[in-house]
């Protein structure tokens, strides 16, 4: 499967990073093409600018500023998200780069009257998001009905194959988990990825 990891951390010596690490050993251990974008590492730009909200209907026109990306999306087969959760849900940076990249016509349809939002981007088959959360996993799930997760595995999800396969990993209470806490989730999450078939 060709995959692409899209990772969003600031800082190089996160325990982020070492998530992604840790999906780049399992992908590539079990014989899966990945390629990794890193928006911070990459400098990307989050902020849609006045420009690109008029263009944003255009077919054509409202790619050509993320036409790179548009590019990755369209080889992908598999989309992985390895990134935090602040305030419930991805980094302003993550999100900047679903609100200029996941543009109309080129990921999805415009819904029409009684026509739901329309699928573009069908050959991802596969979606996964494998994040850290500060909460406890029952505030997360019962009092805020886990907004992040839904974001991308139904919000992103919905744009791909129909039957878009969907994985979310979560550390919970990442500020007072164990190092052996923490060891045992790295551990998972490569379990999950050598298994991707």
């Amino acid at each position: 499967m060709k995959v692409l990891i899209v990772y969003c951390h600031p800082l190089e010596g996160s325990f982020s990073a070492a998530l992604r690490d840790r999906v780049i050993l399992a992908l590539t251990a079990a014989d899966h093409e990945i390629r990794v974008l890193d928006l911070y590492g990459s400098g990307f730009d989050p902020v849609l600018s006045a420009q690109e909200r008029l263009d944003y209907h255009t077919p054509e026109v409202n790619e050509r500023q993320v036409e790179d990306h548009l590019v990755q999306l369209r080889w992908c087969e598999g989309l992985v998200f390895v990134y935090p959760t602040w305030w419930y849900g991805p980094p302003a940076m993550l999100k900047g780069w679903l609100d200029r990249v996941w543009i109309p016509h080129a990921t999805f349809e415009m819904p029409q009257p009684m026509k739901p939002i329309g699928r573009v981007l069908t050959n991802i088959r596969f979606i996964a998001a494998v994040s850290t959360l500060g909460s406890p996993w029952w505030w997360w799930k019962i009092a805020m009905a886990e907004p992040g997760r839904k974001m991308l595995l139904k919000g992103i999800g919905a744009l791909c194959h129909p039957r878009c396969k969907s994985v979310w990993l979560a550390l919970h209470q990442i500020d007072s988990a164990s190092d052996a806490r923490r060891h045992r989730f790295l551990a998972k999450v490569e379990g999950v990825f050598r298994r991707l078939r």
